[in-house]
């Protein structure tokens, strides 16, 4: 089992992604500002994993607080929440973890004055949500595993695997593994992801770990594999899903599903329920993040463009719901009209809900 992220005594340990596949490095973050530069520097990254870690930084944080109310727990909270919430604003998952932080926080004030106790109560939260994670990708995979036919070939952008989670399985590389388990021969085609290169150093690590077959291809190939062939269809992850099933992920989707649709090749979305945001209608209303210029640049130290070009390094891409023909969830798969379909998942009991 890869271990993305986990609580210790020492502090929050995380693999260091930055440096893979050629260096595998664990961090010890002792502070909320180490986990919230980590996930801002992209040491840990993929929605899923981003909340959980925000949950794990914020139950270190809160257990550091040298407040001895809960009123003064409750000021640090606020505080380092917003230190959180401005890290990666695309992920959805992120916000979401902060509330149910925020949540544990005021239900265990209305339960008791210890604030000692109210400080486990948040550790006790993070790791429900670090293993409600590991439990809502497997059950994602299966669903998500039916609908891959045997002896598939399957093209998916970024990483959305091991890496991009708690660990274990993963979203789109969920469902691989979960039509794997079931008996099935996949293959798969990993598009190298610029300008971070998610998926040559992390996507072809991660399978070449499970010896699942894959090949490397450059972004712009996606098309020419498509042509001739070579795809049976598209699974990627997400970042945050529109009410609508707009979903935003890594830059350079839109122009594979626009790909796919041009060449009548299934495009699914691999995402738990936590990354649906009902509050936003369409994909119009999902911020974008922009990255440091140097991304697009350099590779290392290794400097490719020309001193003072400008340069736009767009996260992220929003997908038209339209392009999508299914959103594989860890509580079923939502089809067309995706506004009532992932309405009825978002109120559908989870297995592990308490």
């Amino acid at each position: 089992m890869i271990k993305t992220v986990e609580w210790t005594n020492e502090g929050v340990r995380m693999l260091d992604q930055r440096l893979l596949p050629t260096e595998e490095k664990y961090l010890i973050l002792r502070s909320y500002e180490e986990v919230a530069d980590a996930i801002k520097k992209m040491v840990v990254r993929g929605a899923p994993a981003i909340g959980v870690s925000a949950a794990m930084g914020l139950a270190l944080g809160a257990n550091q607080s040298v407040g001895t109310s809960i009123a003064d727990l409750e000021f640090d909270f606020k505080f380092m929440a917003k230190v959180m919430e401005a890290t990666r604003p695309t992920a959805v998952n992120l916000f979401w973890a902060v509330e149910r932080m925020r949540g544990a926080l005021l239900k265990a004030k209305a339960e008791t004055k210890n604030v000692e106790e109210v400080k486990q109560r948040l550790v006790s939260e993070a790791l429900a949500i670090f293993n409600e994670d590991i439990e809502s990708n497997r059950a994602l995979g299966k669903f998500g595993g039916e609908l891959i036919a045997d002896g598939s070939t399957v093209l998916t952008h970024c990483n959305a695997g091991a890496l991009a989670t708690a660990g274990d399985y993963g979203t789109a590389l969920g469902v691989i593994r979960g039509a794997i388990d079931a008996g099935k021969r996949v293959a798969v085609i990993a598009d190298e992801t610029r300008p971070f290169l998610q998926g040559s150093r992390l996507t072809a690590w991660e399978l070449a770990q499970d010896n699942i077959p894959v090949t490397v291809i450059t972004d712009n190939m996606a098309g020419h594999v498509m042509k001739q062939g070579k795809v049976d269809c598209v699974v990627v992850g997400a970042d945050r899903i529109a009410a609508n099933g707009d979903t935003a992920n890594k830059i350079g989707t839109y122009m594979v599903a626009v790909l796919a649709k041009q060449h009548n090749i299934p495009f699914y979305v691999a995402a738990p329920v936590s990354t649906v945001d009902l509050s936003t209608a369409t994909g119009e209303g999902i911020p974008i993040e922009q990255r440091n210029a140097r991304e697009v640049t350099h590779i290392g130290n290794q400097q490719l463009s020309p001193d003072g070009v400008d340069v736009h390094n767009f996260a992220f891409d929003v997908t038209p719901a339209e392009f999508i023909a299914a959103i594989i969830t860890d509580r079923g798969v939502a089809r067309p009209p995706y506004t009532e379909s992932l309405a009825l998942l978002a109120t559908k009991r989870s297995a592990h809900a308490p």
